[in-house]
């Protein structure tokens, strides 16, 4: 818990206790967390310059804090901004009802579609700033992140010791990430893997987009099939490496996107799904395991209703989808041909 000496004095110098939250965390990472609003360069500034004090002697930005240091800040100006409103009370509820585990290291949800991991590009308000506003004196941290439109298993550590646990796990690859996707059309086989280095890059507009290069990060995704449909293949994708949009890049890479992908999908076969009441991507983090100081965690979350409801009229209706994507492949077959 951190005591804070006169928090309603704006330029006076503020004494901060510590708390185990923050143990062995770097004090620049921690000043930018106490100092929001307040430029990375100004926080270097104050370190540099001597004013920042850990038990009164000067602080460099690699200094690790201790649970009961007594962290001196100096009086800061930040830029007014206007009242924060506050997240709406039915996105708080919709997030503190999705939780399915909870201890004294980690908090797990269920993340419905739609809402983000965390706030930022557009977004007010993230799982964790929602949390943060339903547990305002509790520490909550974001160890993973999920796409907006990627429903499942996302956890947060309440401790500073679950934080760096399980970061370095997923570093050192002995976590378990699994998920529920539907491939567009019908991969060869029931089970392979793509293995293609995957690089990042961000458009003029400031789109992110990730495509398969030579130049980028290896990637490694093991694809196994689970039920088969008329059009497409529901599919367990198990992450070999964490890398951004992977699973979504390697199925597109792999000759079969994900339906309902509207960044690397097949538009086409999207109307199509959406007519049959596909809103959205078609991915979802069904499970997570990992072991940290001799104890196994394995969550795991069902598919939603509006993915499995999808699935039910696709069994039925999607008869129609597979001749249009039939006659789509022989019409390609002719144009090789020629």
């Amino acid at each position: 818990m951190q005591t804070v000496t006169s928090p309603d004095a704006p330029h006076g110098v503020r004494q901060v206790e510590i708390g185990p939250e923050r143990d062995g965390q770097r004090i620049d990472n921690a000043l930018m967390t106490l100092l929001k609003g307040v430029p990375k360069s100004m926080i270097y500034r104050i370190l540099r310059t001597g004013q920042v004090r850990v038990n009164g002697k000067r602080a460099k930005p690699d200094t690790r804090l201790a649970a009961g240091d007594m962290l001196r800040i100096p009086p800061v100006r930040t830029a007014e901004k206007a009242p924060d409103k506050g997240p709406a009370p039915g996105l708080v509820s919709s997030v503190t009802e999705s939780i399915i585990f909870e201890d004294k290291h980690f908090l797990v949800i269920d993340k419905p579609a739609g809402i983000a991991s965390h706030g930022g590009s557009g977004v007010s308000h993230g799982a964790i700033e929602l949390l943060r506003a339903a547990r305002p004196s509790e520490h909550l941290e974001l160890v993973h992140r999920l796409d907006r439109d990627t429903s499942g298993v996302l956890v947060f550590a309440k401790t500073r010791a679950g934080l760096i646990g399980l970061q370095a796990a997923i570093r050192e690859g002995t976590v378990t990430k699994q998920y529920l996707c539907l491939m567009v059309g019908h991969p060869r086989k029931a089970k392979f893997s793509v293995n293609a280095p995957l690089q990042k890059s961000v458009l003029q507009g400031g789109e992110r987009m990730v495509r398969v290069s030579d130049n980028g990060k290896p990637s490694l995704t093991f694809f196994q099939e689970m039920e088969q449909y008329p059009s497409a293949r529901l599919m367990q994708a198990t992450l070999g490496t964490g890398r951004t949009h992977q699973i979504r890049v390697h199925s597109a890479h792999a000759g079969h996107p994900l339906a309902g992908d509207p960044k690397y999908g097949d538009k086409e076969m999207n109307k199509r799904f959406k007519d049959l009441g596909l809103n959205r991507l078609f991915l979802h983090a069904s499970h997570l395991s990992f072991e940290l100081d001799g104890r196994a965690y394995s969550f795991s979350a069902p598919m939603p209703d509006d993915l499995k409801e999808f699935l039910d009229v696709l069994a039925v209706k999607g008869k129609k989808i597979r001749y249009v994507q039939e006659q789509r492949l022989l019409e390609k077959a002719r144009t090789d041909l020629k």
